[in-house]
This record gives C-alpha cells, sequence and structure tokens, in this order.
C-alpha cells in the first residue's frame, strides 16, 4: 500500500491505519445478493497532523483512537442495505473527515467473495480538507 505521506500537505502528519477489517454486511445491486450478507474488507489510512497526534503523556485522549474508525464504518452498515460499494467508502470517508483532527483520509473497500478467479473487487477513494491560509 503506497503510502502518501510525500503529498506536501501531509509531510507534517502521521498515518494511523487500519487493515483488512472484515464486516459482513448487506450490499449489492443484484437481487442474489439482497437475500442475505457478504463479506466486506475495509482499508483506511487517516492522516492527523503530528501536532494533534503526538502525545505529551502517553494518554489516548492526546491521539485519533483506532475504535474512532471501527465505530464509524459499523455505523454506517448499520444504517441498511447499500447498493454500491462507491457509495459505502464515500460515505466512511465523509465520516473519517469528519473528525477534528483528521487531515485526510483514504478508504477502500473490497468484496473478497464475489468471484472464483480473483482476490478482491473494490473502490477506493481519497479527501484531503482544505487547510486555512
Amino acid at each position: 500500500m503506497q503510502s502518501l505521506l510525500n503529498h506536501p500537505s501531509l509531510m507534517d502528519c502521521r498515518r494511523l491505519f487500519l487493515r483488512d477489517y472484515a464486516v459482513n454486511i448487506n450490499i449489492g445491486v443484484h437481487d442474489f445478493e439482497k437475500q442475505g450478507e457478504q463479506r466486506v474488507l475495509f482499508n483506511v489510512d487517516l492522516y492527523v497532523p503530528l501536532a494533534l497526534s503526538t502525545p505529551k503523556d502517553d494518554r489516548l485522549d492526546e491521539v485519533v483512537d483506532y475504535d474512532f474508525i471501527r465505530r464509524s464504518i459499523v455505523e454506517r452498515v448499520a444504517r441498511g442495505h447499500i447498493h454500491l460499494q462507491e457509495t459505502l467508502a464515500d460515505d466512511v470517508l465523509k465520516l473519517m473527515l469528519a473528525h477534528p483532527n483528521v487531515r485526510a483520509a483514504r478508504v477502500s473497500t473490497e468484496k473478497p467473495d464475489v468471484y472464483p478467479d480473483c482476490d478482491a473487487v473494490g473502490c477506493e477513494v481519497f479527501g484531503l480538507k482544505e487547510q486555512a491560509a
């Protein structure tokens, strides 16, 4: 996975990540996909300025908690059936960027069980907050 930390707007950031978080969800446009859940893998990178993510007292409240990423995904999935991975990835990206300490985020979703002849099908989206001048 390529890091975006060499992007000029992110060079003062720490990258936090969640890898291959597997969730069974109701997703898909085809009738057979609406009959049950499918396994979806989430990969999320958060870019947080070092000034907002360097703990001075080794306390959890000094950083962005990984539970925020997992909880946000679970809450989005709980809202009901999703037709498209693109919609799901966009929604999760918005939730990540809503955190006040996150400057940028990358979200990918993968459905690993769709085709027998490939590892997965999926999509990825990246967002960067505008910085004040």
